[in-house]
């Protein structure tokens, strides 16, 4: 078999009918384009919904939770441990919202290997003060480094400086709706009082905005030490400590670990948004769903294509066959002029589906609700390219396979006595 003389074929075959060789690869053309840029506004839109919560979330969060004590004051009287108990009306027990021996706690989460960072974290709930209106709200006492190193917090103030609260005692960063329900800006005092009726002033240096409008109506931060000094607390006071890890797949097991370690409860991330997971893993679905549909639509343009040319051609394969070339060679003809549709309309749709994902990466999308959003997110990944490639190719060989085997199988000397 002379290889070049069978692409001299191929190539004579595909520019005989080139207006259906050219409509077949636009249809790939076409397919991938879509396929590669329905795929990268997906999974960007995906990374952009994940992101409010994974940037913000930490893997593992160690707290107290309130609660009935598991153990009534009856069943501690002795002589009736055999009975059964019938308690009404319970109450939570007076377990406290500080996690005891935080910094012991917090030195051994440091020292873990699978740790990437751990922030300590202390709430209080305010009420902050109005004119003649008190506002209930909560005051969230941070490390302000750690916390944007970690959970990029400084993406999300959108006025002020992150640093001042750092940096200067008695300052306060409100929730952007927040501070305007409190009609304050920049630089004002506000009055804000504990439920033990003690007051506090503190000056506004930033306003905070994650796109979760009840959340910011009530949410401020503050340094830790701030929050402590508010509640009348030690510099050990914690009531939160969020642990960020290097492989997010290890949340489930290391939260029941510290559970059983520490005393206190663990919450991991896959439990606690378990349904935001489940929301992105169908959007991906559905998107890779739609992509798939249209090459494999493509790939019937193809099958059509090639049917009709091998019945225009009869007459040419017979004089092939007729002349020595086997059943294989006539085989191969027919792959290879599938196979140059597909690789072509694959490189010219992966080339057009870049082009398009860019366009649509700089469309502006400005919305108060994604205050980090600038434009239209798009995810260049290069799997996606590879993935298009890959099943433009097997496409459109299965597409070009049957074809080419009718036409091995053309009897020569049928169709020479027919003409």
């Amino acid at each position: 078999m002379n290889v070049n003389l069978t692409m001299e074929i191929a190539w004579s075959l595909m520019l005989a009918r080139w207006k259906q060789t050219l409509v077949a690869a636009i249809g790939v053309t076409f397919s991938i384009t879509m396929f590669i840029t329905l795929l990268s506004f997906m999974t960007g839109l995906n990374q952009l919904l994940d992101s409010l919560i994974l940037n913000r979330t930490p893997h593992v969060r160690i707290y107290n939770e309130i609660k009935p004590s598991e153990v009534m004051p009856i069943q501690r009287v002795r002589g009736l441990e055999g009975y059964h108990h019938f308690v009404h009306s319970v109450r939570a027990s007076t377990a406290r919202e500080e996690i005891l021996n935080s910094e012991a706690i917090l030195r051994a989460i440091q020292s873990d290997q699978r740790v990437l960072g751990v922030s300590p974290k202390a709430s209080a709930q305010v009420f902050f003060n109005a004119g003649n209106v008190d506002i209930t709200g909560v005051v969230n006492g941070i490390d302000v480094l750690v916390e944007a190193e970690l959970f990029h917090f400084g993406e999300y103030v959108v006025a002020g400086s992150l640093l001042d609260v750092h940096k200067l005692p008695n300052t306060i960063i409100l929730g952007k709706p927040l501070a305007a329900r409190l009609m304050v800006e920049l630089g004002d005092i506000i009055q804000l009082t504990t439920p033990d009726g003690e007051r506090y002033q503190a000056k506004v240096v930033g306003l905070y905005q994650s796109g979760l409008q009840d959340f910011d109506k009530t949410q401020s931060f503050a340094s830790l030490t701030t929050v402590q000094k508010i509640l009348g607390k030690s510099p050990s006071y914690m009531t939160d400590i969020q642990v960020k890890l290097k492989r997010l797949e290890d949340a489930p097991s290391v939260a029941r670990e510290y559970e059983l370690l520490f005393g206190t409860e663990a919450a991991d991330i896959q439990t606690a948004n378990a349904q935001f997971d489940t929301g992105t893993f169908i959007r991906t679905l559905i998107a890779y769903a739609v992509g798939v549909t249209l090459l494999i639509v493509a790939g019937f343009g193809i099958y059509n294509i090639l049917n009709m040319m091998i019945y225009e051609k009869m007459d040419s394969i017979a004089i092939l066959k007729a002349t020595g070339f086997s059943g294989r060679d006539v085989r191969l003809i027919f792959l290879i002029i599938a196979l140059g549709i597909g690789v072509f309309g694959a490189i010219t749709g992966l080339f057009f589906g870049f082009v398009l994902s860019s366009v649509i990466d700089q469309i502006p999308f400005v919305t108060e609700a994604l205050p980090t959003t600038k434009t239209y997110p798009i995810n260049y990944d290069p799997l996606f390219y590879l993935i298009g490639l890959a099943f433009s190719i097997v496409t459109t060989y299965l597409a070009g396979f049957f074809p080419a085997v009718k036409a091995s199988k053309v009897d020569p000397v049928v169709i020479i006595r027919g003409k």
